[in-house]
């Protein structure tokens, strides 16, 4: 979703076409293909990536669209009112969101080596004064984030891109690394009842074509292992929407009308589905 970031873009390209010529030929992937309905959006924003006429490792233009809007602060927020003006991509993304019953997602960036996990905003009830957001799904999310650092041919070892920034086996709460407004992961999470994460893979942003062929063998394995965790184990439940709230938080609640979006798409009870570690 920033343009400049491209190492997701190709290893996205490069995972589409294991999965096609891998069909048929081996047996994992072809029971993962035979029981998985799988998307895969190589880019959210192409026009960042044309504006990108110089490869950087760090920060360039690229980063935005070209109204000159950085899509990851771009969705609704669940304890903030954003009022930045949604994005054509960003509508995009939210329909698709809507449309469809996304189970797991992974959002992939570039600047850093760590796997990171909601929330990326908070308030003090999902613990934001001790500098940890904590979703009600925290012991999942932490699997979730584990599963792929610790296939990820280096991500686990946590060192981070320098000396001052560490992440203890390659994973990291969202807020306690950063705040984060408007951000897709969260948005995923709240509004789609989707498990999202985002995956930093490269400390550099924009990194030279040849470097590209080491960094998918290094996310190969993670990719796949990560999208076998969807058949983790789910627990169907049913769920009164009261409140506005769409799953069990009692103690947390967003602003009002920030849950409108989901309430529109579910009936005054509900059936979901939900990861359930317990169930493995």
């Amino acid at each position: 979703m920033h343009g400049d970031e491209t190492v997701g873009r190709e290893i996205l390209l490069h995972l589409i076409d294991f999965l096609v010529t891998s069909y048929g030929r081996d047996p994992v992937i072809t029971r993962l293909l035979n029981n998985t309905r799988i998307h895969i959006m190589p880019t959210m924003n192409p026009d960042g990536f044309e504006a990108t006429k110089v490869p950087d490792c760090y920060y360039t233009r690229g980063r935005y669209n070209r109204n000159g809007e950085d899509l990851n602060r771009n969705f609704p927020d669940a304890f903030e009112n954003n009022s930045a003006s949604i994005q054509p991509e960003t509508q995009a993304v939210m329909d698709w969101i809507k449309n469809e019953t996304f189970v797991l997602s992974a959002n992939l960036h570039g600047g850093a080596l760590v796997a990171s996990y909601t929330f990326d905003n908070g308030n003090p009830v999902t613990g934001s004064l001790k500098g940890y957001s904590r979703s009600p799904d925290d012991d999942v999310f932490i699997h979730l984030a584990k599963t792929y650092s610790s296939n990820h041919a280096s991500m686990y070892k946590g060192t981070g891109c320098d000396n001052r920034q560490t992440f203890p086996e390659g994973i990291t709460n969202g807020y306690s690394w950063y705040q984060l407004e408007g951000g897709m992961q969260d948005y995923n999470y709240v509004w789609g009842q989707c498990f999202e994460i985002t995956l930093e893979l490269s400390c550099c942003k924009y990194p030279p074509a040849d470097q590209l062929e080491k960094f998918w063998k290094d996310n190969k394995i993670a990719l796949i292992e990560y999208i076998k965790q969807v058949h983790l184990g789910v627990s169907k439940a049913k769920l009164l929407i009261r409140m506005g709230i769409l799953f069990p938080m009692p103690s947390w609640k967003p602003k009002e009308g920030h849950m409108s979006a989901p309430t529109e798409q579910m009936n005054k009870e509900s059936t979901f589905f939900s990861f359930c570690l317990g169930h493995m």
